[in-house]
């Protein structure tokens, strides 16, 4: 039977995959996994019930899911508090802010509007690693908390939510933004209320655009992965950036005044040499993981500082983070993780430092970009696959290695078993683009003929 918790919590499509059902028990396992210290009738030995905050993205299905959580969370004995609409971000924030026990959030990222998700957080805001996500999925089929009268958990609106999470931002911010013109895309996600906001507040002019969720238009060609209407806008309003964030704004992706996007490794590049040069760089040491570009790994050596490779996925860096006591790591798809200031991705952090650089140095943000050179990169998808021999297979093997000394140092090969479906992933970086585009041809046709299913 597959793991019910993915990269990134549990996900699927609304009403389909995540029901209502589902929601509800996840939530009472969650109490029973995550409220810790509890004695038999449901209250923590000290007296006090624990305490969840629980918020959630636009999109429509997120309304009954969040009423699903609050009430088996509620009924286990938990107070929740809801925050409403607000980025996944900003819940990792309020759970650590707010003392909580644990937070829930409601949101299937940068999916379309039919999907949703619902993702936990510990006490601190942190993510939670797979053996804890593995208890609450066992715990789904154990018997439930059902504390009576007086011991079951109450429901209030966390009225404050966006305010805290608002002057927190702007606390973190080491130049004001005043002078600069920033063009925001919130993807019409969790980000619409409060990133123009801030992004305001710190003195920019600002104009948005994909700031008018109405339940089912979340990322619909808009957004970080959907980058031509704000490079479109940028261009047309002469402003000096352009920052894109996805449907619950833990991405950050960015525009440069000619129309260029600049990736979460050029980002990671901006930040990471700036950070060294104030000295703020832990152990000058990034965080990236295997699909970030060749290029971030030669910018980083020329400027002495290393970077550790982790698996694809937030949660990888993050526990590299952790694990090294390091200040800076994040993801080629613009999760930024600035460890100082936040315990997860988080977009609207991420491109107010961004823009605050620019402030700093006087440089434009392709001027700032250019530190690293990107390296074509090419993916190639090959699905229906048995994807699980990948790296038993010989002749694979060989012609993998065969690619690797036709491109020596110049370039990279990568080759990974997808962890959700039957399919192989197939990345090749060069100097060239024609190039990259044979050799990951090649190889594909390879993993194609060999793991046919």
């Amino acid at each position: 039977m597959p793991r019910l918790f993915g990269t990134d919590g549990v996900r699927g499509l609304a009403n389909g995959d995540l029901t209502v059902d589902l929601a509800l028990g996840l939530a009472q396992a969650a109490a029973v996994v995550l409220g810790k210290g509890r004695v038999a009738d449901g209250r923590r030995a000290s007296g006090r019930r624990p305490i969840a905050v629980i918020g959630r993205d636009p999109r429509i299905s997120g309304e009954f899911l969040a009423s699903s959580v609050a009430a088996g969370l509620a009924s286990s004995g938990v107070d929740v508090f809801d925050a409403g609409v607000i980025p996944t971000p900003a819940l990792a924030y309020l759970v650590g802010d707010f003392k909580a026990d644990l937070g829930v959030m409601i949101s299937a990222s940068h999916n379309p509007a039919p999907d949703n998700g619902i993702k936990f957080f510990a006490t601190g805001g942190t993510k939670l690693p797979d053996e804890v996500e593995d208890r609450i999925e066992a715990a789904l089929a154990q018997t439930k908390l059902a504390p009576k009268g007086g011991d079951v958990g109450r429901i209030r609106r966390f009225a404050d939510a966006e305010d805290r999470y608002l002057v927190h931002l702007l606390s973190t911010l080491p130049h004001r933004l005043d002078g600069l013109h920033v063009v925001l895309d919130c993807a019409h996600g969790a980000a619409a209320g409060i990133s123009p906001q801030v992004f305001t507040d710190a003195g920019a002019k600002v104009t948005v655009i994909g700031a008018d969720p109405d339940g089912v238009n979340i990322n619909d060609g808009v957004g970080s992965t959907h980058l031509e209407p704000l490079a479109a806008a940028v261009v047309a309003h002469g402003a000096d950036i352009g920052i894109a964030h996805d449907g619950d704004a833990d991405r950050c992706l960015a525009i440069d005044a000619e129309g260029n996007v600049i990736d979460g490794d050029q980002i990671m590049a901006i930040l990471a040499v700036s950070m060294a040069e104030r000295g703020v760089l832990a152990d000058r040491t990034l965080v990236a993981t295997v699909m970030s570009n060749l290029g971030l790994k030669r910018a980083m050596a020329e400027h002495d500082i290393r970077v550790i490779d982790t698996a694809v996925g937030d949660r990888y860096v993050l526990e590299a983070l952790g694990e090294h006591s390091l200040s800076l790591g994040g993801e080629q798809s613009g999760h930024v993780i600035m460890t100082k200031y936040a315990t997860t991705g988080d977009g609207i952090l991420t491109g107010l430092h961004l823009v605050a650089e620019i402030a700093r140095t006087g440089k434009t943000i392709a001027e700032l970009a250019s530190v690293m050179t990107v390296y074509p990169q090419v993916l190639i998808n090959v699905r229906g696959v048995n994807h699980h021999l990948l790296r038993s297979d010989e002749v694979i093997a060989a012609a993998v290695a065969d690619a690797e000394a036709v491109l020596g140092e110049s370039g990279r090969v990568l080759l990974r078993p997808s962890g959700t479906e039957p399919m192989v992933r197939v990345m090749v970086e060069a100097e060239h683009q024609d190039e990259a585009d044979r050799i990951a041809r090649s190889l594909a046709e390879t993993v194609r003929e060999r793991l046919a299913v």
